[in-house]
């Protein structure tokens, strides 16, 4: 029995109840399937159960040179554009029938963030389109490739993977990743590289990439970094002057995050450790040469050996220097001697210096100029306490400013200077360890104490009875000098008598000739003199060689006794 043709009535009923009742006006920009009725002139012709049948080209359903792949009578889905138009004719197509179920699979995708499979077929601009199956997606240039591609035309109608990044159907737009799928696929290759590989593991690498700080080492399919600190114990400043582009280098694996898949390489750690042994072959004390390799603000270093490198602080780069970049003193790749401070092998740190290496500037100045002898030199800086005068070593000493001149307030005597004046002094102390050099420009007055005497106040000795003549009456006491050109010393007011009374500088007249106990020297080396102990110190001898108080003789007694003796 012969099969009967659906009619068109039998359609419309159908598709009614597809639709859900609709009218002729519910088929427009639907999907339905239709019947196809005729193959003629390059057209297809199809009926979706609507008042008139609808024509799409051929070309449409081509999938091949000639090859549409119809046959009357059979089913195929098409867009239903228009109902009608001027002809009467279903407005239908192909094309977009296949873009909407192209769209449904890709919204379906999308959300469940799978890859999609697509062709490259035209450039644009800012990028490139993709056909996803019927579906046009733009491709950014930006997401072709991880690197920079100049050429795209190996990778044009050439089946893909991409992942879809955005996507919007009522505008029609899809934005599409090519890289995103690299980027993945090299994750995966990398994490099952990685799990190959093991800290301390030796490996063989091509240098693919070099930075200021290092560089990166192809280890067949995951890079490592090089970094410029491990590829020698020495100091490297660029890590060219160790390797290049496309050097195969032999390294090991020091550190694996595997967090961050990034692997830390060495080249050095395949090397002996030059710092084993370090404290024993450079001894504290020891004096030897090394070559300047860097100069920084506190200090510089100096290579000993290759990889053996210690620090001259900027406090042990000079003696005499103080407060200057180490760059004004030395220079790099300049040979110098320096001594070894500390060494500590644990952090790898070894202390030098440059000065110890060198003569004692204080050391030789004492040496060479005793306590007591002349020397001159020029005020190179004159300060609210004292002048500071050049001398031999390029060292410098102080003249305070109590030792400038005799007779005058220190004030006074430091407006009598001014810097770049050549002037004498006696040295009157030098302390080596505080690096300090005293001198006295008054001692080399007439009446100081002589240069040769300095230290004790010339003849002058402690406890020692003197007769001294006033030179001046001050307020604070007395201005005394010993003979004619003797030593010039000072009798404070508290010092002129036992009593009130006698404590008064006003009693005293200049040229006047008194007797005073020598009770010690100041920083100057000047006496100081007292009555007062002179007078404690004569009654006491008095007691002692003619008896006590305690005997019925009284004190009085005592000291006429004693003064008759000395008038006998």
């Amino acid at each position: 029995m012969a099969t009967q043709m659906p009619t068109r009535a039998d359609f419309e009923a159908m598709l009614n109840e597809q639709l859900g009742g609709a009218g002729d006006e519910g088929f427009e920009g639907r999907v339905v399937k239709g019947t196809v009725t005729a193959i003629e002139n390059g057209f297809a012709v199809i009926d979706v159960g609507l008042k008139s049948e609808g024509r799409i080209p051929l070309k449409e359903f081509a999938r091949g040179e000639d090859d549409h792949g119809l046959t009357v009578g059979g089913e195929v889905e098409v867009f239903v554009d228009r109902v009608e138009n001027a002809d009467g004719e279903a407005m239908l197509s192909r094309d977009r029938a296949r873009r909407e179920a192209a769209w449904d699979k890709l919204e379906s995708e999308f959300g469940e963030g799978k890859r999609v499979e697509g062709r490259i077929f035209g450039r644009v601009k800012g990028g490139f389109t993709v056909d996803l199956d019927g579906a046009v997606a733009f491709l950014p240039g930006s997401q072709v490739d991880i690197r920079p591609v100049r050429d795209v035309t190996p990778l044009m109608d050439i089946p893909q993977p991409f992942q879809i990044l955005k996507m919007d159907r009522r505008r029609g737009n899809i934005v599409v990743s090519r890289r995103a799928v690299l980027e993945e696929t090299r994750a995966e290759q990398r994490s099952e590289l990685i799990n190959d590989l093991a800290e301390g593991q030796v490996i063989d690498g091509v240098v693919k990439n070099i930075t200021d700080y290092g560089a990166f080492v192809d280890l067949g399919g995951i890079d490592g970094l090089l970094h410029v600190t491990d590829m020698s114990y020495k100091r490297v400043n660029h890590p060219s002057e160790v390797i290049n582009i496309g050097d195969t280098v032999t390294v090991q694996i020091v550190r694996i995050n595997a967090d961050t898949q990034r692997i830390s390489l060495g080249m050095k750690q395949l090397e002996s450790d030059p710092w084993d042994g370090v404290a024993a072959k450079y001894p504290v004390g020891m004096k030897l040469s090394g070559q300047v390799t860097n100069i920084t603000e506190y200090g510089a270093f100096v290579e000993l050996e290759a990889g053996i490198e210690g620090l001259v602080h900027v406090s042990e780069m000079s003696w005499t220097k103080k407060n200057v970049h180490p760059g004004k003193i030395v220079s790099t790749s300049q040979e110098v001697e320096v001594m070894v401070l500390e060494v500590d092998s644990d952090k790898r740190r070894i202390s030098l210096g440059l000065k110890q290496a060198q003569g004692n500037p204080w050391d030789e100045f004492a040496d060479k100029h005793p306590i007591g002898s002349v020397v001159e030199g020029e005020v190179k800086n004159a300060t609210e306490f004292g002048l500071f005068v050049g001398l031999d070593g390029d060292v410098d000493g102080m003249v305070h400013m109590s030792d400038i001149a005799w007779g005058i307030s220190g004030e006074d005597a430091l407006a009598l200077h001014r810097k770049g004046e050549m002037v004498k002094a006696v040295v009157l102390d030098v302390d080596v360890d505080k690096e300090r050099i005293s001198l006295g420009m008054k001692q080399l007055e007439k009446g100081a104490p002589s240069a040769e005497g300095a230290t004790s106040g010339g003849a002058l000795r402690k406890n020692q009875t003197v007769t001294v003549t006033v030179l001046e009456v001050r307020d604070g006491g007395l201005e005394v000098q010993v003979g004619e050109d003797g030593a010039t010393g000072f009798i404070k007011r508290a010092d002129l008598g036992r009593d009130r009374d006698e404590q008064r500088p006003d009693r005293f007249q200049v040229g006047s000739k008194i007797d005073a106990m020598v009770i010690g020297f100041d920083r100057s080396k000047k006496p100081n003199f007292s009555i007062k102990a002179r007078q404690i110190a004569e009654e006491k001898e008095a007691v002692a060689q003619f008896g006590s108080s305690d005997s019925g003789a009284s004190l009085g007694d005592i000291l006429g006794a004693a003064l008759k003796k000395k008038e006998d």
